[in-house]
């Protein structure tokens, strides 16, 4: 069966895949915190163990969805940018070159769940992940380009992704900074 749209569901799942690796070890962090700070016991005077911990799990997820959604809309259209500015080709043969793609973040997301217990596993499987993903893009479009059109695709997705991971990073730095200027120390 050769059906261009058999994996056009594997984004999704791997959105909701990763988002839920993230979201069990957040949750179990956040739980940790909450019995420590001896908030969990009086909780449990309003919910169930259970109750909270799904509610928790629930919250998450979504949170993590969002974030994983919005990446995914960012790089869709940071990758159709470069092939607009680099492509030879106006049909879209490209696109649908690069659309099985997805199975890889399928798999990353698959593994993260292996790697529930810890953070830096969950990091390195998505950066991995990103990382296989990239130069299966760069490979599939690569025929569709010459070699300073692979280059100038190669160049702006860095300098995009550059500007906006060190943008995030600037700003986070900068509300923790005010943060910690504005407490009575």
């Amino acid at each position: 069966m050769k059906n261009t749209y058999f994996t056009s569901y594997f984004p999704l799942l791997a959105i909701l895949l990763f988002s839920l690796a993230i979201a069990i070890r957040v949750e179990l962090t956040v739980i940790d915190l909450l019995k420590k700070a001896g908030i969990y016991e009086g909780m449990k005077e309003f919910f169930s163990d259970g109750g909270i911990q799904l509610a928790l799990l629930v919250l998450l997820l979504v949170l993590f969805f969002m974030v994983f959604a919005a990446l995914k809309l960012i790089a869709n259209t940071i990758n159709e940018l470069s092939l607009l500015f680099f492509s030879k080709e106006s049909d879209g043969d490209s696109l649908k070159q690069i659309r099985a793609g997805s199975t890889i973040y399928f798999i990353g997301g698959a593994l993260s769940l292996l790697s529930l217990y810890s953070f830096l596993g969950i990091g390195i499987i998505f950066a991995g992940t990103t990382i296989a993903y990239f130069i299966y893009f760069v490979y599939k479009i690569s025929s569709s380009m010459s070699f300073i059109g692979t280059v100038g695709v190669i160049f702006f997705q860095v300098v995009v992704w550059s500007s906006i991971l060190s943008g995030v990073i600037y700003i986070a730095l900068k509300v923790y900074n005010s943060i910690m200027a504005s407490l009575p120390i």
